[in-house]
């Protein structure tokens, strides 16, 4: 499978390395084009590509990893969304490093308003939890395995998403859909930059 990524700094790069590491391609996007990727896709070797944002959102499954503040200008500017995967691995911040002020939606989680700014998209919340460098670590910790949090309403692409990380090595617990498992995960709230292990394996 090859998995798009809409946006190209370190959060991106971690993932698409996991990507990569699981046996999928990855084509990265940003703001700039392709050709300011070029030293990224060098550096992660087979399997990655830079692309426009309109090709990589063209891919069966996107990753969404821009700032808050660039959602909504981001997610106008793409075509039409024809049933892809949107990962929702935004972290709802205004502002850059060093200045970070939660997001108000009103009464949604942040993934549903990601989801009414991409209609046709079937999005998943997940990573939101996880900072970079445990996305770059391994999944495996003395026999433990990281977890990994999923939301989303639609079952099937929960699964999908599901199998992804599992395929990363995580062990994934499902928190139900966007508005209450979005809630739970999302920045402030209580498993927000948790760094949970499981022991053992879970049964499917």
């Amino acid at each position: 499978m090859e998995i798009g990524t809409i946006g190209a700094g370190d959060f991106a790069q971690a993932f698409a390395k996991r990507v990569l590491k699981s046996g999928h391609q990855v084509k990265l996007s940003n703001s700039r084009g392709p050709e300011s990727l070029r030293e990224i896709v060098m550096r992660l070797g087979p399997g990655a590509t830079a692309g426009t944002r309109e090709e990589a959102a063209a891919c069966e499954m996107v990753l969404l990893a821009v700032p808050w503040d660039n959602v909504p200008e981001t997610l106008a500017s793409l075509p039409e969304w024809k049933n892809q995967i949107l990962i929702d691995g935004v972290n709802s911040y205004h502002g850059k490093a060093g200045a970070f002020t939660p997001v108000d939606v009103g009464n949604l989680s942040t993934s549903q308003f990601i989801a009414a700014l991409a209609p046709g998209a079937r999005v998943v919340k997940a990573f939101n939890h996880m900072p970079v460098p445990n996305l770059e670590a391994d999944p495996v910790i003395n026999g433990a395995r990281r977890v990994a949090f999923i939301s989303a309403d639609d079952e099937g692409a929960k699964k999908q998403v599901q199998a992804l990380l599992e395929d990363f090595g995580y062990s994934v617990i499902d928190l139900g859909n966007l508005r209450d498992g979005g809630l739970i995960q999302q920045a402030g709230g209580p498993l927000a930059g948790r760094n949970l292990l499981e022991q053992g394996e879970r049964h499917k």
